[in-house]
């Protein structure tokens, strides 16, 4: 039975994995070599909650509890005795290996390892640890809290019960699970970062500035939010990772990434993170950089 859920990473991620996985009333040791990120983790989580309670999804109760399984730490050894471990890092391989190289001998021996990877082959990730029967994808929508769905990807050695044992975990948290075959970007990925990257085309060649091109899509195709404000969202240099990952995997033109992406990128305007990107968050309204 998986009781205790380790979680690698306390960013936009990586906390709300521990969010939901401490509310569904697991233990849950959230990890990151950065105290500052952990107390930052730490504040996002309880004023997410306290938007839940204000509409009323959950109590002050839930929350006090919830907030109490949660324990953080910046050594990775705290894992010994966890169940199940999620790494939720940043979107680069080479980073993702080396935390899979210290993480694994600290491991006990029936331990599932899962990564949160929305695009990076989940089965050359696998075969950098010493358990790859027994890791996955397991790739959350952002936010955690807000968002139901989870796919979850089967590296090629996966076995059956790792499998459902992860399945049976995502309803427990009170997600919906979607199947996905091991391919560059999955499913969400493979038809959300196209358009994304298409939209910015759209802005690099003069069709439409960055207000028209999300007003279009907004009101013309009915989307919640515009193409650019969610590449914002998301973080422009996630988004130019998962390009890459397509484009490299694919080799297909159709996914080469957007050189205005590129810039913006190397300019370090890499959206609500670093406080601009497509648009500008440092005053009291966002306003379009283009």
């Amino acid at each position: 039975m998986i009781k205790t859920i380790g979680v690698i990473g306390a960013g936009q991620m990586g906390n709300g994995i521990a969010h939901v996985c401490a509310l569904a009333g697991f233990d849950v040791v959230l990890q990151d070599i950065n105290a500052e990120q952990l107390a930052k983790a730490l504040d996002v989580i309880s004023a997410n909650m306290n938007r839940q309670i204000a509409r009323g999804k959950i109590t002050e109760a839930d929350r006090a509890a919830a907030l109490a399984r949660i324990h953080t730490t910046a050594d990775i050894k705290a894992f010994a005795e966890t169940d199940f471990v999620v790494e939720a890092a940043t979107e680069n391989e080479g980073v993702k290996k080396k935390i899979f190289a210290d993480l694994c001998p600290v491991l006990k021996k029936d331990a599932i390892l899962a990564t949160n990877t929305s695009s990076i082959s989940v089965t050359r990730l696998a075969s950098a640890t010493d358990r790859p029967e027994k890791f996955m994808g397991m790739h959350f929508m952002n936010p955690v809290p807000v968002m139901q769905l989870v796919e979850l990807i089967r590296g090629i050695a996966t076995d059956e019960e790792t499998f459902h044992k992860v399945r049976d975990l995502t309803i427990k948290l009170g997600k919906q699970p979607a199947n996905s075959e091991d391919f560059p970007a999955f499913i969400v990925n493979r038809i959300l970062l196209p358009m994304i990257n298409e939209a910015i085309y759209t802005l690099y060649e003069g069709v439409g500035s960055v207000e028209a091109i999300d007003t279009a899509m907004r009101l013309g195709a009915n989307h919640p939010m515009g193409p650019l404000q969610l590449a914002d969202f998301i973080g422009l240099d996630t988004c130019l990772s998962i390009m890459q990952v397509l484009y490299e995997g694919l080799a297909d033109s159709k996914y080469r990434p957007c050189p205005l992406l590129v810039k913006y990128v190397e300019a370090g305007w890499l959206g609500r993170k670093t406080n601009r990107g497509f648009y500008d968050y440092r005053g009291e309204h966002p306003t379009p950089t283009r």
